[in-house]
């Protein structure tokens, strides 16, 4: 740990390391309460995370397992709030990785979900940082970074096609819009995700967070949004994070109150020239195309019980996307895509 520490806290000398919190999910985490026997002092605690045996299929699936480790390796600068991290290590050969990371509760950071949405406000926040990062790494921009080399295009995966989407449906219940209720897991795969899927390699390119949804952001000062977990980051079209983000981050209510004028806040937020920056046509058509990717994963996410979400979670973000689908006409901007040739 002293070594780990050494880069941000030069001259700190770990006397103690102690286990005070273990909360394993997708990866094993746990929180590291520390003492310092030198005169420099670092951190009273640290978060840790690492690959959990039990889910490195699942990780593997997406191709995600050293994506974190790498990007902040890579010493890259990403300019929205993200938790600092005082060492990466991978092990390929193992299938492993490990990352000391700050622990945001020395901040009071106040890690969100979708139990907890954000206000108006709040997403506005969110969607600005996206926007700083996709325009500080959109297009040539990207390829001006060699450290990021080896970031993969946003591609479909297989395995969701196995999920028992008539659950996740029973327990959406009657409020679940009939556009949603209709879909075979057949039809949601392989005639609204992929093929939105598929879009996310045409059109400007940039650095994605990939998994921007809100239970990957926290809070600072109750008004900045920062945004945790780069396990999925790669290269493609904008449109993923922010209508994954939007989407599942507001209640349906606010939503549709607001969801306008946040896309015009993204667009605005964009620091591109003119004739890079995207129209509001070509906003609203992406943003309403983007409702794909995350009905598809939280339909079945709820469909699993509480193998991969707390069934409360998955169930919330399930309703929001559903209703955002109907609501969006997702199945028709799906269309345009495919007419288009994307």
């Amino acid at each position: 740990m002293t070594t780990a520490l050494n880069s941000h806290h030069p001259g700190v000398r770990v006397a103690t390391v102690d286990i005070a919190l273990r909360d394993d999910g997708t990866n094993r985490r746990a929180r590291l309460a520390l003492t310092y026997d030198s005169a420099e002092q670092g951190p009273a605690s640290v978060f840790v995370k690492a690959a959990d045996p039990a889910h490195k299929e699942l990780i593997t699936l997406t191709s995600g397992m050293f994506h974190e480790p790498r990007l902040f390796r890579s010493g890259v600068a990403l300019p929205v709030e993200h938790p600092a991290v005082f060492a990466a290590l991978i092990d390929e050969e193992a299938e492993n990785f490990l990352l000391v990371m700050e622990d945001l509760t020395l901040r009071d950071a106040d890690p969100r979900d979708a139990t907890r949405p954000l206000t108006i406000e709040q997403a506005a926040s969110g969607v600005r940082a996206l926007a700083r990062l996709h325009s500080s790494f959109w297009g040539e921009r990207l390829d001006s970074h060699p450290a990021l080399g080896w970031l993969e295009p946003f591609v479909p995966w297989d395995g969701m096609e196995i999920a028992p989407l008539q659950a996740a449906l029973d327990r959406l219940g009657p409020e679940c819009p009939p556009a949603v209720t209709r879909l075979s897991i057949g039809e949601l795969i392989n005639d609204i995700w992929k093929p939105y899927i598929h879009s996310l390699t045409s059109g400007p390119q940039t650095l994605l967070h990939g998994d921007a949804h809100i239970g990957n952001t926290y809070l600072i000062d109750d008004t900045h949004i920062g945004f945790l977990d780069w396990q999925v980051a790669r290269r493609g079209h904008w449109s993923l994070d922010l209508g994954y983000f939007l989407q599942g981050a507001l209640t349906i209510e606010d939503r549709r109150v607001a969801e306008d004028r946040l896309l015009g806040d993204y667009r605005d937020a964009l620091d591109l020239p003119t004739g890079e920056k995207p129209t509001s046509e070509q906003i609203r058509h992406g943003y309403r195309a983007s409702v794909a990717h995350g009905l598809t994963l939280w339909l079945c996410t709820a469909s699993a019980g509480e193998f991969w979400q707390r069934p409360d979670i998955a169930l919330a973000l399930a309703q929001r996307y559903s209703a955002a689908y109907a609501d969006l006409d997702t199945a028709s901007a799906i269309a345009d895509l495919a007419k288009s040739g994307l």
